[in-house]
């Protein structure tokens, strides 16, 4: 267990159990395609900047019958003059969401959350021991609701100065994984698929890292936030 940091390589992606159905297909390329490398960089203060008019957030709306409310932090700090994003593995042994790549986050809890943004903030202290004092949120992201595991998630934008020492909870926590916005807006490393299934067509999303595949909700809120970060470039 520890934290690791991204960088290219030859081999990409991991082993994560994807349930793709027998009905899917290749979808499209990123907002971002067209893109030169220089303009994949993005300092702390360009990100904060670009999601200053970030429009009023959707609330997340339930996908199923029983879902919960839950919240995840998206937290971003900056090396080497260029922003990172955080995120973890969740150990084979959680309720849901088992062995994927995800932000930190978990269920709202009424009797100790006022809010879902405390929600957010507590889970990635109890997670990755990031304090709540050293976040800065900076917007709230459209919502989204899933499927199998039955949540409604609100996501946070966190911005942390100076890069955070973070430290992982080995029962919610299998690694700690940093990756760099430019890795993430480099077309070779996103893919999108269409997935037929009984009742509805997806649009699922994919960010095959060195030796991790970033999916399901977490990359859909990932390409939403990218999405809006390219916008005017």
């Amino acid at each position: 267990m520890g934290k690791v940091v991204v960088v290219a390589g030859e081999r990409r992606g991991g082993q994560q159990r994807i349930p793709r159905p027998a009905a899917h297909r290749v979808g499209g390329p990123p907002p971002w395609a067209a893109l030169a490398p220089e303009q994949r960089r993005f300092t702390l203060a360009e990100v904060r900047g670009r999601l200053a008019d970030h429009p009023p957030a959707a609330a997340a709306v339930p996908r199923v019958e029983g879902s919960r409310a839950a919240a995840v932090l998206v937290p971003l700090y900056e090396r080497s003059g260029e922003t990172h994003v955080v995120l973890i593995r969740r150990p084979d042994t959680m309720p849901s969401h088992q062995g994927e790549m995800a932000f930190p986050g978990g269920t709202f809890e009424p009797d100790v959350d006022v809010d879902l943004r405390a929600t957010a903030l507590r889970e990635a202290r109890e997670e990755v021991g990031l304090a709540p004092a050293t976040v800065e949120i900076a917007a709230q992201l459209d919502g989204i609701g899933t499927v199998a595991s039955r949540f409604t998630i609100t996501p946070f934008v966190g911005l942390l100065a100076p890069r955070p020492d973070l430290r992982p909870n080995p029962r919610e926590v299998v690694r700690i994984v940093e990756v760099p916005l430019s890795e993430l807006l480099d077309p070779d490393i996103y893919r999108e698929e269409r997935w037929d299934t009984s009742t509805e067509d997806l649009d699922v999303h994919f960010y095959e890292l060195e030796d991790e595949t970033v999916w399901g909700a977490t990359a859909r809120i990932l390409t939403n936030f990218l999405t809006h970060l390219v916008q005017g470039r």
